[in-house]
């Protein structure tokens, strides 16, 4: 039987996201098999993509071990997030994959929650003003509505959903191949 993963800030669902998978490869970290495995992106020196348990990435262990990071800090910096917070996303979180480097959301000075790939509906969502485009100068005005007819998860342009830990505020970050 499979024990539950541990929690992770701001990344509550790492299996729905496609960023935890279930396994049967042992840990290059603590050595275990462990039944999950990150998928995602890992900087450091070695290869080690499908080869960390979630639990090594949440105590801190891979990044320690490995001096690796899951996400770049460059987005939190540059926002002015706390150091603590940087290091609990780039070091203690499983980050997620994106066709250019990733850009993790922040709001109310502090990270948001990686919620995953939009859905269509998220489009049509936006489209009537409900979330908000973050650097939307980028991209534009898009037509949400017309965008959402050929969208599809995982595509390209790719949308990231994010939520505000504080005050619920969805948010979407928008990368394309």
């Amino acid at each position: 039987m499979l024990q539950p993963l541990p929690k992770f800030k701001y990344h509550p669902d790492p299996i729905a996201t496609g960023s935890v998978k279930q396994s049967t490869e042992i840990c290059q970290c603590c050595g275990l098999i462990r039944g999950y495995v990150y998928t995602s992106n890992v900087y450091a020196e070695e290869e080690l993509q499908d080869q960390l348990c979630p639990w090594c990435i949440a105590d801190g262990s891979a990044a320690k071990k490995f001096d690796a990071a899951f996400s770049d800090d460059y987005s939190l910096i540059h926002e002015g997030i706390d150091q603590s917070i940087v290091d609990e996303v780039t070091q203690r979180t499983p980050g997620f994959d994106t066709w250019q480097q990733e850009v993790w959301l922040t709001h109310c000075n502090d990270a948001c929650q990686f919620l995953g790939d939009a859905t269509k509906y998220d489009l049509f969502e936006l489209a009537i003003g409900k979330g908000q485009l973050v650097d939307a100068d980028d991209w534009g005005n898009p037509d949400f509505a017309e965008m959402a007819k050929y969208y599809e998860p995982k595509g390209s342009p790719a949308l990231y959903k994010f939520r505000c830990i504080h005050c619920g505020t969805i948010l979407y970050g928008m990368d394309c191949n």
